[in-house]
């Protein structure tokens, strides 16, 4: 049976995009406590169904697909300016296709204005009634009104109009930067974008004998089921190491192997794989927040998809892409890198920050270890224990030495240099896996 919390976000996701809602009326409708509608709606916003507005309230929206990330609402619009909603409110729903500033004669601007766009202006008042005829919303900088006749208008053509006290330029700004943001957040694949669904997983009931694994076993050729009641919930998984030598008559509930580690359909597919890696697991239940079987994940899934991503071009860079973009190895020193500090790797003193060095070591090591053993590693942990400021602009030399070698792990000692003198040194421990 589904809690209240997901019969709210059921309820929330039926609504008509474009409808306002509030936290007495889905109290009153599913006859839940406020406290319990709130928690509901935040999430439902987290989840990207809802918006809420200052001033306007909760609105539901259209939940955005993968290829169409780099759009916005106008609703989220009004987040990033802080701006006041004028007109045609029933639209902040509304996706915007591109964003036009108004910067040019109102002959020239007619051309580039189009329906779904958004048209930045100030208090140009025949620009914003051009626009909205055309099918456009407006946003009016410099905390400019509009008019009674161009307010009425938008809301008959439920099209934005907007007001805030940004000049045109810094919300132009803020706009390519909301953008630019969610092209980083497209990148980031996620457990729910890879995972086979619920409807095509193979399950298991505890009340099934092993016989049961046997045959689903011959059937599938899979090695491991995830085991869940009637109401869909998780209660263990059943490999082939938990049968052995088990007589076929048993009941799974007393061999499967309870509470498995599981994943979120929001945890990234890097994160997801590095728990797969690290506790030595080939197959993962991905479950709710109530512990409901979603769907599972398998190791081949996560490499398939990790390999994927690799090979599509890079739509937006962060921070650790431009730090391993300075990284560069050293002729006749293969194991050896060296790079610039550039102005997005240092701190508030103008010198190398302290998060930038751990993800220099993180890869300097990965990449010794790549070239020693040719295999892959994750960092398990990375000790700075001395570190001098190293100053915007200067060159650094980064020196990995292997000081033991297991079976799974390898302990590396990583010093950097500048101008010739020692500036940090670090202890790192790597765990090995296998592709």
């Amino acid at each position: 049976m589904s809690t209240k919390h997901e019969q709210i976000l059921r309820y929330i996701e039926s609504l008509a995009v474009g409808e306002k809602i509030s936290v007495r009326q889905v109290a009153k409708a599913l006859e839940v406590s406020d406290g319990t509608a709130y928690r509901a709606i935040k999430e439902a916003e987290n989840q990207k169904l809802v918006n809420t507005i200052e001033r306007v309230g909760t609105i539901r929206i259209e939940k955005k697909k993968k290829e169409n990330i780099e759009r916005l609402t106008f609703a989220e619009v009004i987040n990033i300016v802080d701006g006041v909603v004028l007109g045609g409110r029933d639209g902040l729903h509304k996706t915007l296709t591109k964003f036009v500033i108004g910067a040019m004669q109102l002959d020239d601007m007619i051309r580039y204005i189009d329906a779904g766009s958004l048209l930045i202006v100030g208090n140009r008042l025949k620009a914003h009634e051009i626009a909205i005829k055309a099918g456009a919303a407006v946003l009016v900088t410099g905390g400019f009104d509009a008019t009674d006749e161009v307010k009425q208008l938008a809301d008959e053509m439920n099209l934005p109009v907007i007001s805030t006290s940004y000049d045109t330029f810094t919300v132009a700004t803020m706009l390519n930067r909301a953008i630019y943001d969610q092209l980083i957040e497209k990148e980031i694949l996620l457990v729910e974008d890879i995972l086979t669904p619920i409807a095509q997983t193979v399950t298991l009931s505890p009340e099934d004998s092993v016989d049961q694994f046997f045959e689903v076993n011959h059937q599938t050729s899979h090695s491991a089921y995830p085991v869940v009641e009637s109401n869909g919930k998780l209660v263990g998984i059943l490999t082939s190491r938990d049968v052995v030598s088990k007589p076929n008559v048993d009941i799974i509930r007393k061999v499967m192997t309870p509470n498995p580690i599981t994943v979120s359909g929001k945890v990234s597919v890097a994160s997801a794989g590095h728990s797969m890696i690290w506790e030595g697991i080939d197959l993962m239940p991905v479950v709710s927040d109530a512990g409901i079987l979603e769907g599972i994940i398998s190791r081949q899934d996560v490499l398939k998809a990790l390999q994927m991503t690799q090979r599509q071009p890079q739509q937006g860079e962060t921070i650790d892409d431009i730090i391993k973009n300075q990284m560069k190895a050293i002729p006749n020193e293969p194991e050896n890198i060296e790079f610039s500090v550039v102005p997005q790797m240092t701190n508030q003193f103008g010198s190398l920050s302290y998060g930038a060095m751990l993800t220099i070591l993180n890869e300097a090591g990965s990449r010794a270890i790549r070239i020693q053993k040719k295999g892959e590693s994750v960092p398990e942990n990375i000790t700075i224990y001395f570190i001098k400021q190293v100053q915007l602009g200067a060159t650094v030399k980064v020196e990995p030495k292997l000081l033991h070698l297991s079976r799974r792990f390898i302990k590396l000692e990583i010093e950097l240099f500048s101008n010739g003198s020692i500036v940090a040194k670090a202890m790192g421990m790597f765990q090995l896996f296998d592709k």
